[in-house]
């Protein structure tokens, strides 16, 4: 056989990533070449092609008979729309000759820079994919081109933190069940959230009320769904399933229930696509009453499903700076005032006040008199330090000097 010599040929990737590549980054790994014997070869080429693709066809299920062709035939909607196109060229022979390849086991590295553009993540639905392919190409003379694909996974990162993501969702909706003169009473449900962005393995705390003033025993549950959204040939198909789901507790007529911060946990999903024309994938958190007899009641909140998890922390500080960013009030708030100075002597003691004292300060006194006149000496000592003028003021000062400047009463 022509392949015979080409025992193993194989693309692997270095830094392999199970979450994937995300725009911008580099995708570095080797091209794998196992010979059973030396071969010529021209090149080996490397190709990263992505695209989303979307097709779904209408019409009768059943055959018509007869091999006859209904009026009403199937009719195929398809649409494509290319995300990345890179080449590379790895071994290249410099004639016409080829390049000579000895038996034996060899390894091509290589490199591939995304574009800085934002990427759609891989994704596989109903009606349509989006997939990327790392491609390497052999190529001998007088002989076919061998080639092998490698599935190159890429995500595209959504941000939860996102301002539009941390603002709380809430609904409120009623039903009455029965009509006109059969009508037994409504059933009220309210239910919010605290924010519209989550990731996978999170759990989303639900707030909800449900009151229940009809004769039937009601049920209420809560379920997220995965809505894929088709578009084609200026049609549009929508493909909705449920993904997640709990259950609560039933309730009597008359009765009332409430969450508290029900947890649902998010399974691993793919996250939201937001960012292709003609393919998107969607999320949203309904909370549904399913009444005997009647219709369910349900009211449905749209949720996102990201990959960068939410950052409580951040989040506040990035609040409290919108809050006081205008004019910058803040600022002014938190610098303290400027220090004052002291009053001046003269504001606070008279210069009459400050001469009576000094010719009328008593003198210390010897023995027996100044133990009976302990009392009158410790009042006038006290006059006498009041009256005294302050050190020089500085606003600037050591502890060593500012303590110099206090002078105790003699």
């Amino acid at each position: 056989m022509m392949f015979d010599k080409v025992k193993t040929f194989y693309v692997r990737f270095d830094n392999d990533r199970g979450a994937g590549y995300s725009c911008g980054e580099i995708v570095a790994g080797h091209v794998l070449i196992e010979l059973s014997a030396h071969t010529t070869i021209t090149s080996i080429k490397l190709r990263a092609k992505g695209c989303v693709r979307v097709r779904w066809v209408e019409g009768p299920s059943q055959p018509c008979p007869f091999g006859l062709v209904s009026a009403t035939a199937k009719t195929s909607s398809y649409a494509v729309e290319e995300n990345l196109c890179l080449s590379k060229t790895l071994v290249e022979s410099a004639g016409n000759d080829g390049l000579r390849i000895e038996a034996g086991h060899h390894e091509i590295p290589f490199e591939l820079e995304l574009p800085q553009r934002p990427l759609v993540s891989s994704f596989t639905g109903k009606y349509g994919c989006v997939c990327y392919l790392v491609k390497a190409i052999l190529q001998r003379p007088f002989h076919p081109d061998q080639h092998v694909c490698r599935e190159l996974p890429i995500i595209s990162h959504v941000d939860v933190n996102s301002p539009q993501l941390l603002y709380p969702v809430s609904k409120t909706s009623e039903k009455m069940v029965g009509f006109w003169i059969f009508a037994t009473g409504p059933v009220s449900l309210n239910v919010n959230i605290e924010r519209k962005g989550y990731c996978n393995g999170q759990s989303i705390p639900i707030f909800a009320q449900i009151e229940n003033c009809c004769s039937r025993l009601v049920v209420p549950k809560a379920v997220i769904y995965q809505i894929q959204t088709y578009m084609a040939c200026g049609k549009t198909i929508r493909h909705k399933q449920v993904v997640a789901s709990v259950r609560g507790n039933h309730i009597p007529s008359g009765c009332c229930d409430t969450w508290n911060g029900r947890k649902l946990k998010i399974p691993p999903v793919c996250p939201s696509i937001l960012n292709s024309a003609i393919l998107k994938v969607e999320y949203s958190l309904a909370v549904i009453v399913q009444i005997p007899g009647a219709r369910k009641l349900k009211v449905e909140l749209p949720v996102v499903i990201g990959t960068t998890p939410y950052n409580a922390f951040g989040s506040q500080n990035l609040s409290m700076i919108n809050q006081f960013r205008p004019g910058l009030s803040w600022l002014r708030l938190s610098l303290p005032d400027p220090p004052e100075a002291p009053p001046d002597y003269a504001d606070i003691v008279s210069e009459e006040e400050g001469e009576q004292h000094r010719s009328t300060a008593p003198c210390p006194q010897q023995g027996s008199e100044l133990a009976s006149q302990r009392g009158t000496w410790a009042l006038s000592g006290t006059q006498e330090f009041r009256l005294q003028p302050p050190p020089p003021y500085s606003e600037v000062s050591s502890p060593c000097t500012s303590l110099s400047h206090v002078h105790s009463p003699t």
